[in-house]
């Protein structure tokens, strides 16, 4: 017998499992092979919030029941750890056999082999799990763009290996996710007919609004860049432009987790200029209505935002009008440079038409596999490197092949000169040059001088 446990940190990425489990992904696993097929199905919640205590739980969210009906039981990560913080928790290499044992007499496993689905391996609360559980296959789960970027960092080969498939909604059409290629896991695209199969069936637990059909929707969340009077800026230059083109009924959609940024600056602007603003309210405080059940509700004339994920799901899945805002303020602010939200607001930046354009938002030009490798079949290997150059030191031919031929005025603003500089990639660095910073002997007379001068030798 094998039980299969899905990890999740959200009730988005809930949904996205459901997706995925409805359209069959999970059927070809290890398990389904054996005569015995696969045993219990398991969702394994885990809420990563900063007090954990004082957040809604995510099976309290309407809609969650539909969800659950995918699976045969839910349980707790955060009670199973408690009073350990999830999000920054992982066991000690000698406790991992004390755990196992512990979570499987107390969860009823057994002796199962567990196959897992986890999101963000390379962080917990995945990273503990797959720990624990150890042996089993692994399939990893992408819900959002930063899929399409690199590993956030190293991840034990013992793990690594471990992983199958990367199931990634098609958010970009033609182009595979970076995510674990350095373990050439295979990607895997989520159908877009499941996943909205799925966000119509919340939608029907949704209350009702009282935005009109056709109205404007504002995808609006704190960066965690910007100080709080940019941030309130930033929000209310997406009020002025979304009623500069004519709309007049605007839905705020806030992040979930997130108290509503600015939002009587908001409401008092929004009323300056005629317009009327309204905040999706799924009648549980601190949970939002996710962007894609407003989608099949509202069908919004305009979906607004900086980088989310909902963004790019409107324009590929549903069809509507998109604009975005602030990319490039926050890809100049983005510190450090491995930042994970990079990968998200690059792409949105580099696809998607600026507010402040109305023609190019007008002009509604589909993203087609041919848009999206020229926009960004070269730039996202190129800044992918850039972040992770230990991680995939196979990018480098291709940071090199777009950098020597692309960079422009343009394009410059996905880099940065200091980088490009301590990675020795043209644009800086002459190319007659390159080959004194890949040179290990240079490298370590470098260090040597380096430590001399601090220590007063020099």
């Amino acid at each position: 017998m094998t039980v299969q446990i899905f990890v999740a940190t959200s009730f988005h990425g809930t949904a996205v499992l459901a997706a995925a489990i409805d359209s069959g992904c999970f059927e070809g696993s290890e398990s389904s092979r054996r005569p015995d097929g696969p045993g219990r199905r398991v969702l394994l919640l885990c809420d990563t919030t900063a007090i954990p205590e004082a957040a809604p739980p995510i099976e309290a969210t309407p809609g969650f029941e539909r969800l659950r009906t995918r699976f045969d039981e839910v349980l707790s990560w955060n009670d199973a750890v408690f009073p350990l913080h999830p999000g920054a928790w992982a066991p000690r290499a000698d406790d991992v056999p004390l755990w196992e044992r512990h979570l499987r007499r107390a969860w009823g496993l057994g002796d199962e082999e567990a196959e897992l689905a986890l999101e963000s391996p390379h962080t917990a609360p995945a990273l503990a799990v797959a720990q624990i559980f150890t042996g089993g296959p692994v399939t990893v789960y992408a819900d959002g763009l930063t899929g399409y970027g690199p590993t956030g960092g190293k991840i034990p080969p013992l793990i690594g290996t471990r992983v199958r498939h990367v199931l990634h909604p098609d958010l970009l059409p033609g182009l595979a996710p970076l995510l674990l290629g350095e373990f050439d896991a295979v990607p895997r695209p989520l159908p877009a007919e499941a996943l909205r199969a799925v966000f119509g069936e919340l939608a029907e637990d949704a209350p009702e609004s009282d935005a009109p059909q056709g109205a404007a929707l504002l995808l609006l969340s704190r960066t965690g860049t910007l100080p709080d009077a940019e941030e309130t800026e930033l929000h209310l230059r997406v009020i002025r432009g979304t009623v500069a083109l004519g709309h007049t009924h605007l839905v705020l959609q806030p992040h979930p987790g997130e108290p509503v940024p600015s939002l009587p600056a908001l409401r008092a602007e929004a009323a300056r200029l005629g317009a009327e603003l309204t905040v999706a309210d799924s009648g549980l405080p601190g949970a939002p209505v996710p962007a894609e059940v407003l989608f099949e509700r509202l069908r919004p004339a305009l979906v607004v935002g900086t980088f989310s994920t909902a963004l790019l799901s409107a324009a590929v899945h549903y069809g509507l009008p998109v604009a975005r805002t602030g990319t490039d303020t926050l890809l100049e602010r983005l510190t450090p440079y491995e930042n994970p939200a990079r990968i998200p607001v690059t792409i949105v930046d580099a696809l998607l038409p600026d507010l402040a354009e109305p023609a190019a938002v007008a002009d509604r030009s589909p993203l087609t596999e041919a848009a999206v490798a020229e926009a960004l079949g070269g730039l996202l290997p190129a800044v992918a490197f850039a972040m992770q150059p230990r991680v995939r030191p196979d990018l480098r031919p291709a940071a090199e092949r777009y950098l020597s031929t692309r960079l422009n005025t343009r394009t410059w603003r996905y880099f940065k000169r200091r980088r490009l500089g301590s990675l020795a990639l043209p644009g800086v660095v002459p190319a007659r040059l390159a080959f004194v910073r890949r040179n290990a002997a240079v490298r370590r007379l470098a260090r040597r001088a380096r430590a001399l001068k601090r220590g007063g030798g020099l």
